[in-house]
């Protein structure tokens, strides 16, 4: 009987249980029929949303409760869990899984001291096997780290918020760190509005060799012994431009030298959004979405890390496929090493490819569309990162203009290198350097072309997703899984909105930050910010107790609150009244703003919650009655264009009318271009019967 018994208990399956249902299958797959594979999907305990949930007079004890919709989840668990012979906690390898099974722990019982805690920064075979065999008990640093970030969060918003629903208007919110990164928007909208341009002008010109052949570009420079000239007026610039029509040009001095470019290391979270936003036009949101189920899919390794670190064989993988493909020469002698910033955890890798041989090309037909793109970007970044250095050869040219000097430059690639795969984009556009042609000390030139050029010193650009992400990881703002929450919460509270890829600060974003300045100039400080993250590390370093940060916060805090709620009068806000009349009740509708821009809204709301979008017309009629002609968007971003007087009118159409008439019948031009939109324009003639058409010469 009693051997029975002891068959019975070590035929019982280990239980895994894992945050996200997409890995189920693999991770099932990795450990064989032994192992029962479930998910948390989330969290499953939280501070109530109702409330506070923090218990202040008891030493800011959180009060956890079950999350909605998952009681039947955790019954599910406790039940699995108490038939299984070994429970493993393999929630995502970051401070919030280490919370999430924490909670787990608490759930089901479990010691959270005994060995029940695996973690893999990647979901491959060999990785999740070697999880298993080293089992660890849950470090509660990194769970105190995130109670600290999660309970100085609450205190902010939950005490904030409520007087800017009371002061301002309902629905707004305040942040420990949204509110700080809507502050960086807000003083860079400020800088730009109070720039002085300044004028200054400069001198291009264009040089032949003395036979008129080998045209090449050069800028004015100065004075003959090399000293740099301001050109700061017309005056002075149409004076020496006169002056450089009737010059000699004599190469003075040439000098060449070969340089190294150093590939940009993989990419950490804030590089990754950074660089999807500048090559793929994808949101931060968007980019760490695709990431995650990357990752969960066993393609990437773990897509929340500001670490740089790779690991040998990874390296060792890379570098043979590199030498297999390329050649030898490809290869460094040594493999790449690249540092990260002091402040970097380095409890993951970088993000890389699981495995070198999953080409982009290979993965093409078996990922969705964003899942490729990303997954290309991160494999082309990831393999350009472990290959040689390009090896430029630059040649500058001083060249002698009677009493002036001009200059010229030139690069030309020696060794592609890297850059065979991958070059870093940039946020700003750089001018492109062109190659010279080959030129002697002394050799004679000729002026082919000269052009002054009238120029005003240009404001600080506005944020984009990727300078903002930027900016918020070198002031310290947040961490790698903050940044793309952070910026979605911000557009949708309407404290922001974007032109283009362009994001700046709405009417109610100055309004905000300036009453957070003047009241809770602590909460919207970039250095107390930044100062508060490095105390969280502390907490996850286990120097300090995640107690004693909360309490040093909150005092001061508590008493800034108080006189907030004194000091602070009703704030106003005045909304821009439009001559649109609402249809439903008769008023006129006034301007709002939301997360994708201004759209009219009725004033009588709640009672009139009547809406509308406001519509770009365009400076021609409707070829079909005369009425106005509205822009619109399709659904993928296409521009097409239909009548205001729809559904009388039934005109639509892709291509955009003009006040241009056909000379053949006297009907409407029509301007259409190929390609999406993005080849040459062509003018045709509304009436189907006629075929007139003619492509403008571009002037």
């Amino acid at each position: 009987m009693a051997e029975k018994k002891a068959s019975k208990r070590t035929s019982k399956k280990k239980l895994v249980i894992v945050e996200s249902p997409t890995k189920v299958d693999s991770v099932k797959k990795y450990l064989g029929s032994g192992y029962d594979i479930e998910a948390t999907m989330g969290h499953l305990r939280d501070l109530p949303k109702s409330t506070l949930g923090i218990d202040i007079e008891n030493d800011f004890e959180p009060k956890y409760i079950t999350i909605r919709g998952k009681g039947d989840l955790i019954s599910k668990l406790k039940k699995k869990a108490a038939n299984a012979s070994k429970v493993y906690l393999a929630t995502d390898p970051d401070r919030e899984g280490e919370a999430i099974s924490w909670h787990l722990s608490n759930v089901l019982g479990i010691d959270p001291q005994s060995d029940c805690r695996i973690t893999f920064n990647e979901v491959t075979k060999d990785v999740v096997k070697e999880a298993v065999k080293v089992a660890r008990p849950i470090d509660m640093n990194l769970v105190d780290a995130q109670q600290t970030r999660r309970v100085l969060d609450r205190i902010v918003g939950y005490q904030i918020s409520p007087l800017l629903w009371k002061k301002v208007k309902k629905g707004l919110s305040a942040g420990r760190v949204q509110s700080v990164v809507v502050r960086l928007i807000v003083d860079r909208e400020r800088e730009i509005e109070a720039f002085n341009p300044e004028e200054y002008w400069t001198i291009d010109l264009k040089l032949t060799n003395d036979k008129g052949k080998l045209p090449f570009k050069a800028k004015f420079h100065g004075t003959s012994d090399g000293k740099k000239m301001a050109l700061k007026d017309e005056a002075t610039s149409t004076e020496i431009a006169n002056f450089l029509k009737t010059a000699s040009y004599t190469v003075k001095k040439l000098t060449r030298k070969e340089t190294k470019r150093k590939s940009a290391p993989p990419f950490t979270t804030s590089t990754l959004q950074q660089e999807a936003s500048r090559k793929l036009n994808f949101t931060s949101r968007r980019t760490m979405i695709a990431a995650q189920q990357l990752y969960e899919m066993g393609y990437i390794t773990y897509m929340r890390t500001d670490s740089l670190r790779i690991s040998p064989v990874a390296q060792t993988e890379a570098r043979e496929f590199i030498e297999a493909t390329y050649g030898s020469e490809y290869v460094p002698k040594t493999p790449k090493q690249y540092r990260a910033k002091k402040s970097a955890q380095d409890a993951h890798e970088a993000i890389r490819p699981t495995s070198v041989a999953n080409t982009f090309e290979k993965l093409k037909t078996k990922l969705k569309p964003d899942l490729f793109k990303l997954y290309r970007l991160i494999w082309l970044r990831f393999m350009a990162s472990q290959m040689s250095d390009a090896v430029l050869d630059m040649v500058s040219a001083d060249i002698l203009a009677d009493k002036y000097m001009v200059k010229a430059s030139g690069t030309e690639v020696k060794f592609q290198g890297f850059m065979t795969l991958y070059v870093e984009g940039k946020d700003e556009s750089e001018e492109k350097s062109s190659k010279l042609p080959t030129l002697t000390e002394g050799q004679t030139l000729l002026l082919k072309e000269l052009t002054p050029q009238q120029h005003f010193t240009q404001p600080p650009a506005r944020y984009t997703e990727a300078s903002l992400v930027k900016a918020m990881e070198e002031e310290g703002i947040g961490r790698p899984s903050t940044y793309a929450p952070t910026i979605a919460t911000i557009s949708a509270r309407g404290y922001v909105a974007r032109d283009g890829k362009s994001i700046y600060p709405t009417e109610l974003g100055f309004i905000v930050t300036d009453l957070m300045k003047e009241n809770f100039k602590d909460i919207v400080d970039v250095e107390f910010t930044a100062r508060m993250e490095n105390e969280i590390e502390d907490v996850a370093d286990g120097n300090v107790k995640w107690k004693n940060i909360v309490r040093d916060f909150y005092i001061p805090f508590n008493e800034t609150l108080k006189k907030a709620e004194e000091t602070i009068g009703n704030i106003e806000i005045k909304d821009e009244v439009s001559d649109v009349v609402c249809e439903k009740c008769g008023r006129l509708m006034v301007y709002k703003q939301g997360r994708f821009g201004k759209f009219l809204a009725c004033p009588g709301f709640p009672e009139c919650r009547n809406t509308k979008a406001i519509v770009e017309t365009i400076d021609a009629k409707c070829p079909k009655c005369g009425g106005e002609v509205a822009v619109r968007k399709s659904k993928k971003g296409g521009i097409f264009y239909t009548c205001q007087n729809s559904p009388e009118c039934d005109f639509i159409s892709w291509s955009e009318p003009t006040n241009e008439k056909c000379p053949k019948c006297g009907n409407t031009l029509m301007k259409s271009r190929a390609f999406k939109g993005k080849g040459p324009v062509t003018m045709k003639c509304f009436n189907e019967e006629c075929d007139y058409e003619y492509k403008p010469t571009k002037k």
